[in-house]
């Protein structure tokens, strides 16, 4: 067995269960102790971990790029794959058990509520990047054109700071919201310096 191989064989399950396990969490929390709001709770917890999962996938090109680890490109589509996987759990916890899927009521957030406006974009800007995450998709759109299409991640990612922030903002002080926005921020900021030292 070749050392790529071996990688793959250990790597790969071992962040496939690193990103299971905050559902697998919350699910034995939920069977546990209900809490005085499960909704609110598996809203709450589905979607800082898309958020978390979107912070990931941004960092892992610079920390490749920082560090010579090439491997760590192989995780990106995962850990992206499930960061929407998340956000669809978010968004269906809103829809089914907020609104049980009443559309009208649904689009009056959308239009009204700035932080649901901010997720739902989010959310809507991921759909193509999951759609063209294939092989097959880049052969087709051309590795120009896919990541072109693919840097959308950092309006995903602002969009989501942004629906973090208005919601928290909403009860309490947005602390935590302004700690991802600057992390945001900082990776944009290594991916622009990057690519202007490179055309320089």
């Amino acid at each position: 067995m070749t050392s790529t191989q071996w990688r793959r064989r250990v790597f790969k399950p071992a962040a496939w269960l690193l990103c299971l396990t905050p559902l697998a969490l919350l699910v034995y929390g939920l069977s546990v102790d209900l809490g005085a709001n499960p909704v609110e709770t598996v809203t709450n917890t589905t979607g800082i971990w898309t958020l978390r999962l979107l912070v990931i996938t941004l960092a892992i090109t610079p920390l490749r790029w920082l560090t010579g680890l090439n491997a760590l490109v192989n995780y990106r589509r995962l850990v992206g794959l499930f960061a929407f996987f998340y956000g669809s759990l978010h968004f269906l916890t809103y829809a089914f058990l907020d609104h049980q899927f009443d559309v009208t009521t649904m689009w009056e957030d959308v239009v009204r509520r700035p932080y649901i406006t901010a997720g739902f974009t989010a959310f809507v800007l991921m759909l193509p990047l999951v759609l063209t995450s294939t092989t097959g998709w880049i052969r087709r759109l051309g590795g120009r054109n896919w990541n072109r299409l693919h840097k959308l991640i950092y309006v995903i990612a602002a969009a989501g700071v942004l629906h973090y922030y208005w919601k928290v903002s909403i009860k309490l002080p947005p602390t935590n919201p302004m700690t991802y926005a600057a992390i945001v921020a900082l990776l944009l900021a290594v991916r622009l310096w990057i690519a202007w030292r490179r055309r320089a």
